[in-house]
């Protein structure tokens, strides 16, 4: 965590000092990373992770900047009730937050803050339009490029998947799945992303928790025996999470 001390010298007389009174605490992705681990370090739930972040699914990429949470050093004069209207937290949060039991804070005293300054969103949201554009770009260059062989599977087979949720409702998404189906003209579509290698584009499956739906998308991070459902909704992908379920492929 960081502490900035800035000084102002006014004449040979006074010197007045200032403190930044908030710092961003943020985990850089390493290789190997996932949220749940990151969550499990930090302890802090992996809804909470995508919602600081404004992500719309649970995978990360190594180098990628995660926001955990911030620190408020408390100020002279400072209440939780000024705090939170400062950051639109309640008070109650700040209290579950900091494991207070009153709303008593003494200056110079630290408080977690689960949100995001307005700049730092800012500078966020244009990281995730720099890498969806890139994502965009790439995306007929991926499918093109040689793979490693997977055993593909055959109808009526069934294997066991690790499982996350995306959402068409994001900024800058462009809600077209890799075979051509707009999400946006039916958020209620069931439809998969997948590995070609494992489960063929265009299969009929049935996803255990889920139920029937159609392979007609592919991910980046989507690599061997991994899946990405599609949801109407954001809420509805946090919900979702990271799951282990089995997959059938019916056609």
């Amino acid at each position: 965590m960081r502490k900035v001390a800035t000084s102002i010298a006014i004449g040979v007389i006074f010197i007045i000092f200032a403190s930044q009174s908030v710092s961003a605490e943020k985990y850089t992705v390493k290789q190997g990373d996932n949220l749940w681990n990151i969550s499990e370090k930090y302890d802090i739930s992996i809804t909470e992770l995508m919602k600081i972040n404004e992500l719309d699914t649970v995978i990360i990429r190594p180098e990628q900047e995660i926001y955990i949470y911030e620190m408020y050093k408390v100020e002279r004069g400072d209440t939780l009730s000024a705090i939170g209207k400062k950051y639109s937290v309640s008070v109650e949060q700040l209290q579950e937050w900091n494991d207070l039991s009153s709303d008593l804070i003494i200056t110079g005293q630290e408080l977690v803050i689960h949100a995001l300054h307005d700049d730092l969103k800012a500078k966020e949201k244009a990281k995730a339009k720099e890498r969806e554009v890139s994502k965009q770009k790439s995306k007929s260059e991926t499918a093109t490029k040689a793979q490693p062989k997977e055993e593909k599977q055959s109808s009526g087979q069934t294997m066991t998947v690790t499982a996350t949720a995306y959402t068409a409702q994001c900024d800058g998404c462009s809600g077209i799945t890799y075979t051509g189906v707009n999400l946006n003209e039916d958020r209620h579509a069931k439809v998969i992303a997948v590995d070609p290698n494992v489960i063929p584009l265009g299969s009929k499956v049935y996803v255990e928790g889920y139920g029937e739906a159609i392979a007609a998308d592919i991910g980046g991070a989507i690599k061997g025996n991994k899946i990405d459902i599609h949801v109407p909704t954001k809420d509805e992908a946090y919900e979702w999470g990271v799951r282990t379920v089995n997959v059938t492929i019916l056609d």
